[in-house]
């Protein structure tokens, strides 16, 4: 059973200023010493979480994309976070999942956060995306997202690989083997001080709801709106404990998930088994 290591980076993001921001995660990036499948970015990572789209936003064959591919490609790992994109006359914000060899998965933030007059620029994303990488099945959402526990709800499907020892059929599927859609959840934010409590308390529920990993990263300092951002990127286990946290200061720190947990926990504790099913309207 394969382990998954994911490095988190919590940086203090210099306010509308691309340039400076790719060069600090340039440096960052090029100092993990660790391997690692996965690097994680916050929210917006190149701008800060801006509503000034028409003068920020790039297309998918912009710089910023340009650069994820590199960073990609010269550290051999999978490179995610979310920025600024214009598509046919659209504002999105999109999360970008960035393989080695340039292929990539988007991901358009489906809940726009109102109260910052999100829903005003940009537009919202209706599908959702759930990446593999090293046998992992990681669902990829954004901020606000956390708000919504349908949208990041498991939802049984047919096993990907053979049933694990001992598996026996949930309620309500006669004949059929069905197992947890997703194995972690990866949210990337811009996620502000003053609201931290929920923002820690959500992942844990998250974690614990979906028996799954979760990963928040988000970032510190404060925006162009001397908002206050605290960091608080946290790697919550299927059981709700906290096994990695960091706050009020940039970090860089890379955690290896364990399969063999995730299913101990599953078989010990099927609670996954008994879940509602459910369809989500576009």
């Amino acid at each position: 059973m394969p382990a998954l290591s994911i490095t988190l980076i919590q940086p203090d993001l210099r306010w509308e200023d691309k340039a400076a921001n790719l060069r600090l995660f340039e440096t960052l990036i090029g100092g993990i010493g660790e391997n690692t499948h996965l690097v994680v970015l916050p929210e917006m990572f190149s701008t800060g979480f801006s509503m000034r789209p028409e003068v920020l936003a790039e297309r998918m064959d912009g710089p910023t994309i340009a650069w994820m591919r590199q960073m990609a490609a010269s550290k051999k790992v999978i490179l995610t976070g979310s920025l600024i994109i214009e598509e046919k006359g659209q504002y999105f914000n999109r999360l970008i999942w960035m393989l080695p060899n340039g292929q990539y998965g988007t991901y358009d933030k489906r809940h726009r956060f109102a109260y910052a007059g999100e829903h005003e620029h940009y537009t919202a994303g209706h599908k959702r995306l759930i990446a593999s990488v090293n046998g992992w099945r990681v669902n990829l959402l954004v901020c606000y997202d956390l708000r919504f526990p349908v949208w990041s709800r498991q939802q049984l499907q047919e096993p990907l690989r053979p049933p694990a020892a001992g598996q026996t059929v949930p309620h309500g599927t006669p004949g059929s083997i069905l197992e947890p859609e997703f194995d972690l959840l990866v949210y990337v934010a811009n996620w502000p001080e003053r609201r931290s409590h929920a923002w820690k308390t959500l992942l844990q529920a998250r974690a614990i709801e979906n028996q799954a990993y979760v990963a928040g990263v988000n970032r510190v300092g404060n925006d162009g709106n001397n908002i206050y951002h605290s960091g608080d990127s946290m790697i919550v286990d299927p059981l709700g404990e906290i096994l990695y946290h960091a706050a009020d200061k940039e970090s860089i720190f890379t955690v290896t998930l364990q399969r063999e947990k995730l299913e101990e926990v599953r078989t010990r504790f099927p609670f996954w088994k008994d879940a509602d099913q459910f369809t989500i309207e576009p």
